[in-house]
């Protein structure tokens, strides 16, 4: 399976062994699979991630937390997974830096045909970044759909509340917090 599916963790930085070089990261699940991993296939990843060749022979802590979760992203990718689960990738970014990270990883999943699982509790990423949804309470699932659907139509009363409870500009200039719209969701059943 571990061919087939890999990783990008929400805090890069925790996830990047800081004693080793960016290209010795990048190949590390290369060389836990027995697989070969050549300079040129290292440079090919991080170019496809927005990032020089000579970053390989860099360290993790001399990238910005974009670069660094750009490198985590070129390690999920060297061993050619199918399939790239995402734990809050983006929760540690500032916005700007999301956005970037973020269309990176919808433009990889568009030119490698890969599937993306993407968990986050920022609702506004997940309607971004999805074509289907699963909302989950206490580890089971609610509501499961196409996001439109479930953004628009909520059925279940949770996911009613969390989709209630996401800011608004327009809220936010009226003075209402997220808190007070998820309270009026509630008491509308």
């Amino acid at each position: 399976m571990r061919d087939r599916m890999q990783l990008v963790l929400q805090d890069p930085i925790g996830s990047l062994d800081p004693r080793m070089k960016v290209g010795d990261i990048i190949a590390e699940p290369l060389v836990a699979q027995g697989k070969p991993r050549p300079r040129e296939r290292i440079a090919e990843l991080l170019e496809s991630v927005g990032l020089p060749a000579d970053a390989a022979a860099r360290y993790p802590h001399q990238f910005s937390g974009g670069q660094r979760q750009r490198i985590s992203i070129a390690r999920a990718l060297a061993p050619e997974p199918r399939i790239i689960v995402a734990d809050e990738p983006v929760s540690a970014l500032d916005v700007s830096v999301r956005a970037q990270v973020l269309n990176l990883l919808l433009e990889l999943v568009e030119r490698l045909d890969l599937t993306l699982l993407f968990v986050s509790h920022d609702l506004s990423v997940v309607r971004y970044v999805c074509e289907r949804v699963g909302v989950m309470k206490d580890g089971e699932f609610v509501e499961v759909g196409p996001t439109e659907q479930v953004y628009e139509r909520p059925e279940h009363a949770y996911t009613r509340s969390l989709v209630a409870a996401i800011p608004h500009l327009s809220d936010a200039l009226a003075g209402r917090s997220a808190a007070d719209l998820a309270a009026d969701v509630r008491k509308e059943g």
